[in-house]
């Protein structure tokens, strides 16, 4: 199932196809410190807990941000990477390469979201994995959900973002993804898995997430009904896996199968006899999960009479995340409002 991930892991080339981007050495990708940085050129000024990021913060103000305690590295792509502090986060895309159009403003007020609610004294940050789990395993200290929280006692959606199972981009296709579902009323979780074991073993911590979400329902005042999985890339393969066969099959808890699938340009072709309703997005250029894949899952949804909405976007590659500036633009509020239907559908 997983195998075409794999594989592709040793051909970044292929992003150069779909952005345009030439591929880039470990310092381009900010996994040394700068020599600026190292010389200490510029002197740095610890933030408080309640300062906002710019785009010409650096990454080092990231991982020192007080309000990121005890999980800062959890909010940026790599589990098994030193980076280059002294990288301004407008440059912040060259640390996702199977990513495109990453707008550091978008990327800047997802993570300033979680700013604001850490000043307001919200708990954000929730291990999903116990200490002892995590003493058992301690690649699972990788993993953690980040709460955007919406109307109190409304459905959830768990957002998966991809990053071919090597890295996890939360910064592109998670916080902008789960700011947007906050802001139509519905609460979010963004799942930061561990990256570079596979797809097996990040389904695993979706079902693990989705169960500590359900067991702790009435402690974070979401509703279990009705609730939503949206994955892009890597992260639609999770999300529409748990959709086909429930959470069970990856060693979770036995809970219903999700009110609504959100998959964005995947190369998953597997389909069960029973699936959930199911909205697609893939840009026509897409060279690591061509449309024509996703048109013939979609085909076979339709066949077996789920509903399906499918919506293939002109001009862009692949990883377009929210698509901000392209024709892609707008793509997320589509997705909310077919999830919508489906809540009120199950409320009748």
């Amino acid at each position: 199932m997983w195998t075409t991930w794999t594989a592709m892991l040793s051909l970044l080339s292929v992003n150069a196809a779909c952005t345009g981007e030439p591929m880039r050495t470990q310092r381009e990708h900010g996994w040394e410190r700068s020599r600026d940085a190292e010389a200490g050129d510029e002197p740095v000024t610890p933030p408080r807990v309640d300062s906002h990021l710019t785009p010409q913060d650096r990454i080092g103000d990231v991982l020192r941000h007080p309000a990121f305690q005890g999980y800062a590295r959890l909010l940026l792509p790599w589990d098994d990477r030193s980076y280059d502090e002294g990288m301004r986060l407008s440059e912040i895309g060259s640390l996702l390469p199977y990513h495109s159009h990453v707008e550091p403003g978008v990327v800047v007020d997802g993570m300033n979201r979680i700013v604001d609610d850490v000043r307001s004294s919200k708990q954000v940050f929730y291990a999903f994995y116990t200490e002892e789990e995590q003493r058992r395993d301690p690649t699972k200290r990788h993993t953690g959900l980040f709460f955007f929280r919406g109307k109190p006692g409304a459905p959830f959606a768990v957002v998966s973002p991809g990053g071919g199972f090597a890295y996890v981009g939360s910064v592109h296709e998670g916080f902008p993804y789960a700011a947007a579902i906050s802001d139509a009323g519905y609460n979010a979780f963004v799942l930061k898995y561990r990256a570079g074991l596979g797809g097996s073993a990040a389904t695993e911590d979706l079902a693990a997430a989705l169960s500590f979400i359900m067991r702790s329902a009435d402690t974070l005042n979401v509703d279990r009904r009705s609730y939503s999985l949206w994955g892009s890339s890597a992260g639609a393969r999770m999300a529409a896996a748990i959709g086909s066969h429930g959470a069970a099959r990856f060693g979770g808890d036995d809970v219903a199968k999700p009110a609504a699938v959100i998959m964005a340009y995947t190369g998953h072709s597997e389909s069960a006899k029973s699936e959930p309703p199911t909205f697609v997005v893939v840009g026509e250029k897409d060279g690591i999960a061509p449309p024509s894949v996703m048109e013939r899952r979609v085909a076979a949804l339709r066949a077996a009479g789920t509903p399906v909405e499918f919506r293939r976007y002109p001009n862009v590659g692949h990883g377009f995340g929210p698509g901000i500036g392209t024709s892609a633009d707008g793509w997320l509020g589509e997705a909310v409002r077919f999830w919508a239907r489906f809540v009120a559908a199950e409320r009748k």
